[in-house]
Parts: C-alpha cells; sequence; structure tokens
C-alpha cells in the first residue's frame, strides 16, 4: 500500500464528506421542484366506536382553515381542529403527537383518546 500522507487523508475525507453533504441538501431540493400540492382528501361519514365522525372539504376561510389544509373534520357535530403538516400527515387538537395518514384517521384516533367523553369545541382565536 502507497503511504498516504495527512494531509491527503483530510483532503480525501473532506471531499467525500462536502460531496455527501451536497448530495443530501440537494435530494430534497430536486424533490421539491417536481412536488405537487397532495390533493384533499374524501368525504366521509361513519360511525365509529358508537361515535359520528364526518370529515369534507372545508368552506369557510376562517384560521381553521389555513390549519386543517380546507378540511373539516366532526366528531358527533362538533368541529375537530385538525392539522396538516408539512409531510401530509395530520394531526388533531385530541392526538396532537401521533401523525396519521388521513383526516379519518385523525377522527379515529381522537375518539380513541376520548374514551367515550365529548369532543369540546376548540376556541377560535
Amino acid at each position: 500500500m502507497p503511504d498516504i500522507s495527512r494531509r491527503r487523508a483530510l483532503t480525501a475525507a473532506a471531499a467525500v464528506a462536502a460531496t455527501a453533504t451536497v448530495a443530501t441538501l440537494a435530494a430534497p431540493a430536486a424533490s421539491a421542484a417536481g412536488h405537487h400540492a397532495p390533493a384533499t382528501p374524501d368525504s366521509f361519514d361513519e360511525v365509529y366506536k358508537g361515535r359520528r365522525i364526518q370529515g369534507r372539504p372545508a368552506s369557510d376561510g376562517g384560521h381553521h382553515h389555513e390549519h386543517g389544509g380546507g378540511y373539516a373534520v366532526f366528531v358527533d357535530g362538533v368541529r375537530l381542529h385538525v392539522m396538516r403538516n408539512a409531510d401530509g400527515s395530520w394531526i388533531s387538537v385530541v392526538s396532537h403527537y401521533d401523525p396519521v395518514a388521513t383526516p379519518r384517521a385523525a377522527a379515529r384516533a381522537a375518539v380513541d383518546e376520548l374514551q367515550g367523553s365529548p369532543l369540546l369545541p376548540f376556541p377560535a382565536n
């Protein structure tokens, strides 16, 4: 094996690290260039564990419209505050730390978390 100087070894390691960093930073930018806004989820209306859950595109333009991605979710007729994350997952005010794939899943998670308790309206600020 040929002798390699410390300077050459450090230069090579820095070049590999820089290449890896550029590749890591360029990948999200490349995927964002072709990224399309996720489609609005389909409406739903069902009974889950004895509770009526509903979801539909929102028509109001208030504060909830901005965070809910233009989508409204209800549990027994009371609006469940939902929010769409940047990665497309959904959270609710009831299950905030447990992201799910759809608003329907967020409504079901809220029913599970409520354990029979009524959903109280979330105050609009």
